[in-house]
């Protein structure tokens, strides 16, 4: 049986998971902007920037997304899609009682005050809302990354907390501010 993977087009990106003839393609985006993100990512794993290492996280990825545990999403420009600029990363699906899941994001240096991400993530939530039939998407920042917590806000996120030494990120406990939006149409699967 061939699984169906998302393709979610907005007005200037496309927005898919990975297959792994896209692999140099992720490299690239993770090694153009290694120094950039460093300081709003956990410690880079030995053999991150290896084809064998996207070879099992491309596999592992794909198996998550068909067993209802994650969505992980990369950003091309619809008018060169040959280069991604971004990622968007829904993990930790609960169901049950709960329906949640957290959201992170990164793009590209070159790309930020352009509008990109505020475009992927309206459309990207949409699909997680609508489509997966999330009835929660929580997102958390650290307090001095104000550029995210605005976006956040644009989006409609609402602060519900403040986490201290919530995650480890670059080999630092870092406090971070803990968001969420919540689906007004949401019905059962």
């Amino acid at each position: 049986m061939k699984f169906e993977t998302p393709l979610i087009v907005t007005e200037r990106l496309l927005l898919r998971m990975a297959t792994k003839e896209d692999i140099p393609l992720i490299i690239q985006y993770f090694a153009d902007n290694k120094t950039y993100l460093t300081p709003f990512y956990p410690r880079w794993s030995e053999g991150f920037f290896t084809e064998e290492y996207w070879q099992l996280q491309l596999e592992l990825n794909l198996h998550e997304f068909v067993n209802d545990c994650s969505l992980r999403l990369f950003m091309f420009l619809k008018n060169n899609p040959k280069k991604i600029i971004g990622i968007i990363n829904f993990t930790n699906f609960v169901r049950g009682v709960a329906q949640y899941c957290n959201v992170g994001y990164s793009i590209a240096e070159t790309e930020q005050g352009k509008g990109f991400m505020t475009e992927a993530l309206q459309a990207a939530i949409g699909y997680v809302f609508q489509e997966l039939k999330m009835h929660r998407i929580m997102a958390n920042y650290m307090p001095h990354n104000q550029r995210s917590g605005n976006l956040l806000k644009r989006l409609g996120f609402v602060v519900e907390g403040y986490a201290r030494d919530y995650l480890l990120i670059n080999g630092q406990w870092q406090d971070h501010i803990l968001t969420s939006l919540t689906n007004p149409s949401w019905q059962a699967k």
